[in-house]
């Protein structure tokens, strides 16, 4: 790549010369602000508070879309620069619902601390502004036309990334909104409820529909039995949200939490993980020598498994019939445990602490309940449970660290990995081989399965038969691969689908940073699950001895027949525009 140099507040500068402005001052460490620039992703100008001057050019131009070249010279700090930015900061502001003490972004707002780093303490410019309803038909995803200063970052990444298209710039002119089309809800439209776009959305413009109440009610219900499972994801991002660095690993003081919340038991989603291979893997075995339907495609996440449905109806049959690990694990509260515990299932409340806001959708699918009583009750994300430590008074970071509960509480270092892209093949990875070799096998990190590129593909000799296997992290990136199959340019054995962009320690419901630091959010906490799965002593779900109990006790064998009553399930086509009821 050709170079050019270029000198920006008097500092020379050397970058590719298919660089911005923007790009350019980043290697020089100067600080330009944005806000609609979502790198590789929405890189349009729109909120013109990137702009510089450059000399022997009129106009203030946008860096994050201007291309450098040589010779430039470029000031990001003169009076005009300062004076145009803030009165265009000052306009959105004018046009914007300003009740910050009461937005759900409050102090994590780039428009908030934008304003404050620009000084504005005054906004100059009033006029007509616009009072539209709150959009929360949705069961995971609140959205709230008043808050958005229309930066497209949702738009661009839930079609451009996605591949969802279920948002898009609607009207003209000053009556310019992000919705639906024909004045839809999100409820009305193809989304998924990945929250994707809660992740990238500058202000409170899209949010997670609210769980604390209902759970707040069921603890303080004195006949109710309040159970909450965590997974693996929550652990190495909770922590952020009180101060953290980037995937510390937070499990025990976590639980700790819990249990000072209030919650009854506090059981592990891991545990459910290790019975999702175990499910998962004898199924994938059973259709590869049986001629049953390939590829058979992961069911873990409700977002893809949303997509899969509206956009990928054909798949339906390749998905695993296993349900999502926390379902599987509610419906084990409600049967297994109750029995152990002489409780009554309706009394019984279970709540999913989870770094995904498609969770909450998927609890109330018809199809995710046993003998009429739903698996799973409320869902909290992430943030949500950090929300409701900080209202309790609990100070986070001086808890001392605590273990899970029993018999639901112990998981082995497969399950762990769940929570970044390619976990989910690799724990199946390491049972399946043992299953069909037959032995204990030594080496178990299938590092060709890990990584963040949007499609990874391997071929893993097992038993002497290569077994062909795909990952997929985010839509996008599932619907390309699912393409190559549909085209028979590509044939497997297994397929794993995330519906979010890095796997679950990406998910909709996770600590919120400016998302141009997502490349670096990703690597630590990705770093900290594999940590944690090295840390622990069993590294492989059919190894997990209370696994073998609950089949010695209850389950009988992996696809048995209560097995497929309880933890498995059907998926149907649903309708890209479906009409709420």
């Amino acid at each position: 790549m050709d170079k050019v140099r270029l000198t920006i507040d008097g500092i020379p500068v050397e970058v590719p010369s298919n660089y911005t402005v923007l790009q350019a001052a980043k290697m020089a460490n100067i600080d330009i602000p944005t806000l609609c620039y979502l790198e590789g992703i929405n890189e349009i100008g729109a909120c013109r508070v990137c702009i510089v001057e450059i000399k022997g050019v009129k106009n203030l131009q946008a860096s994050c879309v201007y291309p450098v070249s040589n010779g430039m010279e470029v000031f990001t700090n003169t009076p005009r620069v300062r004076e145009a930015r803030r009165a265009n900061v000052e306009l959105i502001l004018s046009a914007h619902d300003r009740s910050c003490l009461t937005c759900e972004r409050n102090r994590n707002c780039e428009l908030q601390a934008l304003s404050e780093k620009l000084g504005i303490n005054e906004i100059r410019f009033t006029g007509e502004n616009i009072k539209y309803p709150k959009d929360d038909l949705s069961p995971s995803i609140v959205r709230d036309p008043n808050k958005c200063i229309l930066c497209r970052r949702c738009v661009s990444t839930c079609s451009n990334v996605q591949n969802v298209f279920a948002i898009g710039m609607v009207n003209r002119g000053f009556k310019t909104i992000v919705a639906p089309v024909f004045g839809r809800s999100l409820n009305e439209s193809p989304c998924i409820s990945c929250g994707q776009c809660i992740e990238v959305c500058p202000v409170g413009a899209i949010y997670e529909k609210d769980h604390i109440n209902r759970v707040y009610d069921a603890l303080y219900d004195g006949k109710k039995y309040v159970v909450v499972q965590t997974a693996p994801a929550v652990r190495v991002a909770l922590g952020e949200e009180f101060g953290l660095p980037y995937g510390t690993i937070v499990t025990g003081k976590m639980v700790s939490a819990l249990k000072r919340l209030g919650f009854d038991s506090v059981f592990d989603t891991d545990f459910a993980a290790d019975l999702t291979i175990m499910e998962e893997g004898n199924e994938l075995l059973q259709r590869i020598n049986n001629g049953g339907k390939l590829p058979m495609i992961t069911s873990c996440s409700p977002g893809w498994i949303n997509y899969c449905e509206r956009y990928y109806p054909e798949f339906i049959e390749n998905l695993s019939t296993c349900k999502s690990p926390h379902m599987m694990m509610g419906a084990l509260i409600k049967s297994y445990f109750a029995e152990k515990k002489g409780l009554n299932p309706k009394d019984i409340y279970v709540v999913s602490v989870m770094p995904c806001t498609a969770k909450k959708y998927e609890i109330d699918r018809p199809e995710m309940e046993s003998d009429g009583i739903k698996d799973v009750d409320a869902v909290l994300t992430t943030r949500e449970l950090a929300r409701m430590i900080k209202q309790s008074g609990i100070e986070f970071n001086k808890l001392p660290d605590e273990d899970f509960d029993n018999p639901l509480g112990e998981s082995t270092g497969a399950a762990v990995i769940f929570g970044a892209t390619g976990g989910v093949m690799e724990a199946a990875l390491r049972t399946v081989a043992d299953v069909v070799e037959g032995r204990d096998l030594e080496n178990i990190d299938f590092s060709e399965v890990r990584g963040f590129e949007g499609i990874r593909e391997a071929s893993i000799k097992i038993g002497g038969k290569d077994i062909k296997v795909a990952i997929a992290n985010g839509t996008g990136n599932a619907k390309k691969l699912l393409d190559k199959v549909k085209n028979g340019e590509a044939e497997y054995h297994f397929i794993e689908v995330m519906g979010c962009p890095g796997g679950c320690i990406m998910g909709g419901g996770q600590p919120i940073h400016n998302p141009n630091k997502n490349h670096e959010v990703r690597i630590a906490r990705a770093k900290a699950i594999y940590e944690a799965d090295r840390n622990l002593p069993i590294r492989k779900s059919h190894k997990n001895p209370m696994i073998i109990k609950i089949y010695e006790e209850y389950l009988s064998t992996p696809l048995s027949e209560k097995s497929h009553h309880l933890l498995h399930t059907s998926y149907s086509k649903k309708e890209l525009y479906p009409l709420s009821k």
